[in-house]
């Protein structure tokens, strides 16, 4: 049997992810959220060729999608939701016509895994606690993250971050909006919304949320795209509950917006 080497293993830990990490100082996207509309959204972008990271609070990655509904590990999706299943190879079958029924444990591992070997890098267990706010030719723009370790938040342990730039972020963050909500409580800019704040989220109902999702999913400050759960809390629509079709479209869609105006 091979005679391992602890400070090998750990010199071949640290180094890799010191050099992923310093690799990942500048990209073209910063996502906050590892959810289905940040995996989804990371995918498509990091399959154009632009550098992407994504900054997940929690060790575990999927969001609300990984647990299913009150941890049954089902989920549901509908017409739009399927045609990201396809792509994504995503195994499902027809509940009823119009509902389609995938393992929520398959779904989640297999887009992350997709939206990885595409080239979007990962970082969980971190949050962004701020962002970087600039002024760009007189105007002002969201330029990148002010990142931590989640540890540090969670035990509010006095830590200073790291920074890096982007030349978007994605608000991936679900219901509380926390990117958006930051930006518009420590500057007090005024957001492309029915008040200029972050609206906040109305109760479940989930056709309305769904069709909404991916409408509100867009740039609500220059420089700063909403996505998922957080375009509707922001934008003051309804909740959806536990179907995903909308969340997966949103990413797509920001992806989408995101990439045009990165290519000019």
């Amino acid at each position: 049997m091979q005679n391992l080497n602890e400070v090998v293993i750990s010199q071949a830990i640290i180094e890799s992810y010191m050099e992923k990490l310093k690799d990942h100082l500048e990209v073209d996207v910063a996502i906050v959220g590892g959810g289905p509309s940040g995996l989804v959204a990371g995918y498509y972008l990091a399959k154009e060729g632009f550098k992407v990271s994504i900054y997940e609070r929690r060790i575990s990655i999927g969001g609300g999608m990984w647990a299913g509904a009150m941890f049954f590990n089902e989920i549901v999706v509908q017409e739009m939701g399927r045609e990201i299943f396809d792509e994504f190879e995503v195994n499902y079958k027809e509940f009823k016509p119009g509902y389609y029924l995938a393992d929520a444990v398959e779904a989640v591992t297999t887009i992350a895994s997709k939206a990885v070997k595409a080239g979007a890098v990962i970082f969980n267990g971190m949050t962004a606690e701020d962002v970087v706010l600039k002024k760009v030719n007189g105007n002002y723009r969201v330029c990148g993250l002010v990142i931590n370790w989640s540890t540090v938040e969670m035990n509010h342990l006095m830590v200073d971050p790291l920074v890096i730039t982007s030349k978007y972020v994605i608000d991936a963050t679900g219901h509380d909006a926390t990117v958006v909500s930051t930006l518009q409580r420590k500057a007090g800019v005024k957001l492309a919304t029915e008040t200029g704040c972050v609206v906040g989220e109305k109760p479940l109902w989930a056709s309305v949320g769904e069709e909404d999702t991916v409408k509100n999913s867009r740039e609500v400050f220059p420089g700063i795209y909403v996505s998922g759960m957080a375009a509707n809390a922001t934008c003051g629509s309804h909740r959806m509950g536990p179907v995903f079709g909308g969340m997966l479209m949103s990413g797509k869609k920001v992806a989408q917006e995101i990439a045009k105006k990165l290519r000019g």
